[in-house]
């Protein structure tokens, strides 16, 4: 949601291209994650979502860097939105390495 909040801020032109890959990006990790949660009695399909939501929390966190690039974001901004990504890569990466302790 911070994201979103920040990103209502960036120019109109970006709003098709930046804007919305980076919104649905981070979107898409928390949805995978509970697509991922309903189906944890099923190893392989717990762990193929966490993957996923991996894959995207990656890719917010190049969008992240685009945007302090294109000077949209300030550095200190999203130093502190790149590391809170690093701890949920680190979460879903444990989760994966573990997914059978959450099968039910």
């Amino acid at each position: 949601m911070r994201l979103f909040q920040l990103s209502k801020s960036f120019p109109r032109e970006e709003r098709y291209s930046l804007t919305d890959q980076m919104r649905r990006s981070s979107r898409s990790v928390s949805t995978n994650i509970a697509e991922g949660w309903r189906k944890r009695r099923y190893e392989a399909a717990f762990a193929a979502k966490l993957n996923d939501a991996e894959a995207e929390a990656a890719e917010t966190q190049t969008w992240i860097q685009f945007c302090v690039e294109c000077k949209y974001l300030k550095r200190d901004v999203a130093v502190g939105l790149y590391t809170e990504y690093d701890e949920i890569l680190s979460m879903l990466v444990a989760m994966i390495k573990n997914a059978h302790a959450w099968k039910r």
